[in-house]
């Protein structure tokens, strides 16, 4: 099980490569010079580190409080849940870390973690092991680090075996061969390899993604341990083009019929991550759904308020209750 940790912080670098390339729609200048996003993973045998880094939007002082300090604070949901159509406003907000970013600590007896936040001058150091009062500080100023986030976990003695490249290397590709935005492993002698095909999972024909990848895809989206129930995985094409990649859970979700149950299917536009929030792309009674929709209809500019009166979603929505209920139907 502590494998997983690996997975659950890349998806979250993954997620600040996002919310930054969503900012950077309006914002161009966030990400002048440095245009392509990607993590890097190396290892530091003789000082027993995993650095993990990626080039997204990076965190504050006052984001590493809010997001760090408290175990499990969902940065990528109040970033999602805040998004607003305001551009000043949105542009403001920061999504970095979800509730994995605590699962280091399996593996690790403390975590450091360096960010810069894009569009800022100053770069933070926040400590923790775990157990105690995490620290704070001002970095060097020499120090490089133009934006975005790493995250130095510091292995412990009995955990060594995850300082062996050819394990972590194992571990990436199980897990995070999914995720869009490329992984590289830097070797000793600095020599970038990927290690994810670095393909969205949903646009890759059904016929060259195998079982087990969808059931990782769907664990590290819904954050969820059981396995999918039922995988419906289609493209659309003709007046609208979409294609979704949707899972039933095999376990209901403990708070599905809680007022407050936020929907999981997250909207995509040509790749490039909208959002799940106020989006009404399934009906109520089909709210256990997980899984993306990702368009190539609507336009990467388009506004929340835009998108909730929008002619183009309210026929994938019709389009997809109409393919749920003919499977669910079929069982």
């Amino acid at each position: 099980i502590n494998a997983e940790y690996m997975g659950e912080l890349i998806s979250n670098a993954s997620d600040a490569c996002d919310n930054l390339r969503y900012l950077s729609q309006t914002n161009p200048a966030l990400i002048k010079g440095d245009k392509d996003f990607k993590i890097t993973i190396r290892v530091d045998k003789e000082n027993k580190n995993i650095i993990i880094r990626d080039n997204g939007i990076g965190m504050n002082r006052e984001d590493l409080i809010e997001n760090l300090g408290t175990i499990a604070k969902s940065g990528t949901q109040k970033f999602l849940s805040q998004l607003s159509g305001d551009t000043k406003k949105d542009n403001m907000l920061i999504g970095q870390f979800g509730v994995g970013f605590y699962s280091a600590f399996m593996v690790a007896d403390y975590v450091t973690v360096t960010s810069r936040k894009a569009g800022e001058e100053k770069i933070y150091i926040w400590h923790s092991d775990g157990r105690s009062e995490y620290t704070i500080s001002d970095a060097d100023k020499e120090k490089e680090f133009t934006r975005g986030t790493e995250i130095v976990i510091h292995v412990k003695d009995e955990e060594d075996n995850y300082l062996d490249d050819i394990r972590l290397k194992h571990i990436v590709k199980t897990y995070s061969d999914h995720i869009a935005v490329p992984i590289y492993f830097i070797d000793a002698d600095n020599n970038e390899n990927q290690l994810n095909s670095s393909s969205a999972l949903w646009i890759r024909p059904k016929s060259e993604v195998t079982e087990d990848q969808y059931k990782e895809f769907y664990k590290s989206f819904a954050y969820s341990m059981d396995e999918p129930w039922l995988i419906m995985h289609n493209r659309n094409e003709g007046k609208i083009e979409f294609t979704n990649l949707l899972f039933i859970p095999s376990t209901k979700p403990f708070d599905l019929f809680n007022q407050n149950y936020k929907k999981q299917v997250k909207l995509y536009i040509k790749r490039v991550f909208i959002s799940d929030e106020n989006i009404d792309l399934i009906p109520d009674y089909l709210r256990f759904l997980r899984g993306v929709v990702d368009s190539e209809d609507l336009p990467l500019n388009i506004s929340r308020e835009t998108l909730q009166h929008n002619i183009v979603l309210e026929k994938i929505k019709a389009s997809i209750t109409k393919k749920v209920l003919n499977e669910l139907s079929k069982k």
